[in-house]
Formats: C-alpha cells, structure tokens, sequence
C-alpha cells in the first residue's frame, strides 16, 4: 500500500503542494466527533486547512465475510465521524476537504466464487444476490461515493503473486486508480 500512497504524495507535490504540507505515517491524526482522533494514511494540511484525508486498506484471505463486514463498517464510520467534526468546525480553516478511500482485495478463488446471502425475512438488494465479494467491494466502494460519503474512492484486486510484481487489476472504470488520481489532483489545485 505504501506505493499506492507515494503516488497519491507524488500527486500532491506536482500540483504545487509543499512536500512539509503532506503526511504520512507521523502527525495523521485528526479529530474526531464521535471519538477523540483518528489516524489517516495520508493527510494534506496547508496553511491551517484541511485539503485532503485518505484511507488506504487491503484485505488477504481467508475470512472474506467477517473482514469484508469490518471494512465496510470502519469506512462508513470514518466518513462519518470525519464529516460530522467538519460540520462542527474541527477543522475551522477547512472548506470542504477531499476524502478518499482506496481499497485493494486478494484477487483468488475464495475471492471471485459467488457468496450466498441470508434472507430470513426481508429480501437483500438484487445486486448482492450470488455476489463474489470482489463485486461487493466494487460495490461497496462505489457507494461510498454515489451516497457522497468519499469524495473518490478506488478499488483494485492483485493476486498473491502478481501483486509481489506490482501487477493489479481494476475490476470497474469508475473506479480505477487513475479517476481516483485525476479527483485528488482537481481538487489539490484549488489550493496552491
């Protein structure tokens, strides 16, 4: 993930963003509503303001259902928490800020075979129904931005070898890592 993330820094710095401006693994904290802090993969502060916050996961088998329960639910929380303490000035220097997410799954058999759903009483949306989990990310990261949770969110799949030679796959145009790039960047220049 840490390559994802030099380029998403990369990307910062070319549109004029101070390389001091832009963090990573140290100072990525940010206040929270519901809970104190929260730690960011990647954070871009200039000048007092909040540009942009980024959260990069991956999920390895073998427990695709449990995991897959947990992503979604930390995402939805972290945009929560981070767009409530927004509205309630945390940030208070900030227009609005660039939130990404970005997510990349083991692409593998237990990945790509059709999951069963339970539906004791009530029917599950008809795009879950014989789903792979690798399309429930792909749906679920598109969510995140059709509901205006993230701002971009993108979504790759590597399998356990290729992803050792930086080969991955993107399973949806709308959510590649380019699109998720061209976002970022649009919105960085209107700080520099």
């Amino acid at each position: 993930m840490d390559r994802f993330i030099d380029l998403f820094t990369e990307i910062a710095t070319e549109a004029g963003i101070p390389a001091s401006c832009v963090f990573r693994k140290k100072a990525v904290e940010l206040p929270g509503f519901f809970r104190p802090t929260k730690e960011w993969d990647l954070l871009i502060v200039r000048n007092g303001a909040l540009i942009a916050a980024i959260e990069a996961k991956s999920q390895v088998g073998p427990s695709f259902g449990n995991n897959f329960n947990n992503r979604t639910e930390e995402a939805m929380g972290s945009a929560l928490d981070l767009w409530t303490a927004f509205r309630e000035r945390a940030y208070p220097e900030s227009s609005q800020p660039f939130l990404g997410y970005f997510f990349m799954l083991e692409d593998c058999d237990a990945s790509n075979r059709p999951v069963a759903v339970k539906e004791p009483h009530f029917k599950v949306f008809p795009e879950f129904s014989g789903a792979s989990y690798t399309k429930r990310y792909e749906l679920f990261c598109r969510k995140l931005v059709l509901e205006r949770h993230y701002t971009a969110s993108a979504f790759i799949t590597s399998s356990s070898q290729e992803g050792l030679k930086g080969l991955f796959k993107a399973p949806a145009d709308d959510l590649s890592i380019e699109r998720f790039a061209k976002i970022l960047g649009n919105h960085i220049a209107n700080f520099v």
